[in-house]
């Protein structure tokens, strides 16, 4: 049975549904760690959630303000660090990385640099930070972020993070590992996939009360619309009381 929920708490929930059990998942401050604690409360019990900071496997008490809040490492396999959670990512071993971007393009490249010329920008963002290295050696990349048309962009102001770049086999053609690569995109209005042979940017599904003309709307750049587009199963009660016991001061979610 559904409920009344925020857009927030619907990303979250979005986004922890796409987490398989038995998986690892490279989480970052904010709505992925509820996404991931979400998925290991209900769907992943056996989902293995790594910290930038790194904590590596614990079981979170309760939402964590950062990567480095002492409570990332509550029962955790490990108490490392983030040379060796990149180190992991560049060996392989993370299945999932979260981002989040200023803008999107098409192939699912990321600016979270500058709006506007390097040399002289409107605006500055705090850059890479462990964002391109996700980026690059995740094997799925999941990005959630807010859509609209300055957002989802024909062409980035800045390339920070790469995604499929200019289309099939560019990545692999830079040296990046062939099979990773952008996943999903989760925004306020629905759920985006890659295509499989031209690794574009793709609607799968809109959320209640949001039509497929809305998500084109929103969108900068050509979006492609498969023959069937679902629409999101709204989180149910029990689900968004798991979220507030995760977030129960609504630091995030908000309430």
């Amino acid at each position: 049975m559904s409920a009344e929920y925020t857009s927030t708490e619907l990303l979250a929930y979005v986004a922890a549904g796409l987490l398989e059990d038995n998986s690892s998942v490279f989480v970052g401050t904010g709505l992925p760690m509820i996404a991931a604690m979400l998925a290991q409360r209900t769907s992943a019990p056996n989902l293995l959630i790594i910290f930038e900071a790194g904590g590596i496997g614990p079981q979170v008490p309760v939402l964590p303000i950062s990567v480095g809040d002492s409570r990332t490492f509550y029962r955790a396999v490990s108490a490392s660090s983030m040379h060796d959670v990149m180190s992991a990512s560049q060996a392989g071993y993370l299945d999932y990385g979260f981002l989040g971007a200023a803008q999107i393009d098409a192939y699912g490249n990321l600016n979270t640099t500058v709006i506007g010329k390097w040399e002289l920008p409107r605006v500055r963002f705090p850059g890479s930070g462990g964002a391109n290295d996700v980026g690059s050696l995740c094997w799925r990349t999941i990005i959630v972020m807010r859509q609209d048309p300055r957002r989802f962009v024909e062409t980035l102001d800045f390339v920070t993070t790469p995604g499929y770049l200019d289309g099939p086999g560019a990545r692999e053609r830079v040296g990046l590992p062939a099979g990773t690569g952008p996943y999903r995109v989760i925004s306020q209005l629905g759920l985006y996939g890659f295509h499989e042979r031209f690794k574009r940017m793709e609607l799968l599904a809109v959320h209640p009360g949001v039509s497929v003309e809305d998500a084109v709307e929103a969108t900068g750049f050509e979006l492609l619309i498969p023959d069937k587009v679902a629409t999101t199963i709204p989180p149910s009660r029990a689900v968004l009381d798991t979220m507030h016991e995760i977030d129960p001061t609504g630091m995030v979610i908000g309430r």
